[in-house]
């Protein structure tokens, strides 16, 4: 069991789980501090968590805890002073036909299908794509904050993508998302500058990426998204820090 005695929240405990394999680095063990108990854990304490470099998988708020690695950097994306590259621009544009539509939290054979799909293609053989109905459910429809999911549909009514986002005081969260894998023009870029867009929209200064990590080609596309600031040492700072050794 681990304090963390930076956080003000006295009824809260933080354990780190044991070793498991990591999903980034091959061949790496990773760990997680865990937050508990999770029913105290409302969305203006889940706010508070996620600027302190937590992350959220379901009920679970948990932040990196490896013994030999920090690979693993929360970042930000400032949304206020954020400028589009000329790339991500057109990304944009190509789609504007995409209709995007606040659904419930909540079990559909549609979304479940386009999810299973998007793992086959973009996760096959990391065992992500050998989830289950359940493991979906818990992973994503799970929540005890302020979580939307958004659906986007072509002009057709085809889903096209699911965005799963947690509001929080001060920004968004990304949680995931999940899209066709046949569309074309980097639809993750997209919803990426589509949720930048909402947090301008409801006057929130960040969008919350998860982690960043260099090494991780799954991971480093975050840094495309300028200016942000990155957590390490305790606190926000304006650039990623010097090249970490992966041991």
């Amino acid at each position: 069991m681990s304090q963390v005695k930076e956080l003000p929240f006295a009824a809260l405990q933080f354990y780190a789980t044991a070793p498991y394999p990591c999903s980034y680095l091959p061949g790496h063990q990773a760990r997680s501090q865990v937050a508990a108990p999770g029913h105290l854990i409302n969305a203006d304490t889940y706010s508070q968590l996620v600027d302190e470099g937590f992350r959220r998988s379901g009920l679970f708020t948990y932040r990196p805890h490896c013994d030999d690695c920090r690979a693993c950097i929360p970042v930000r994306v400032d949304t206020e002073a954020f400028t589009a590259t000329r790339t991500q621009k057109r990304i944009f544009k190509r789609h504007q036909n995409l209709r995007p539509l606040v659904a419930k939290l909540a079990w559909s054979q549609e979304h479940y299908a386009l999810y299973t799909r998007y793992q086959a293609a973009r996760h096959s053989g990391g065992g992500m794509d050998e989830d289950n109905q359940a493991q979906y459910g818990q992973f994503l429809l799970a929540s005890r904050v302020n979580t939307r999911l958004v659906e986007f549909r072509d002009e057709d009514g085809h889903l096209c993508m699911v965005s799963i986002i947690d509001v929080l005081e001060q920004g968004l969260s990304s949680v995931y998302t999940f899209y066709d894998p046949t569309l074309a023009g980097s639809p993750g870029t997209y919803s990426i500058l589509w949720q930048i867009q909402q947090c301008r929209q409801l006057n929130l200064k960040w969008l919350y990426l998860g982690y960043w990590i260099e090494h991780s080609a799954k991971m480093a596309y975050k840094s495309n998204f300028t200016p942000a600031q990155y957590r390490y040492h305790g606190i926000w700072q304006q650039q990623p820090p010097a090249p970490l050794t992966v041991l």
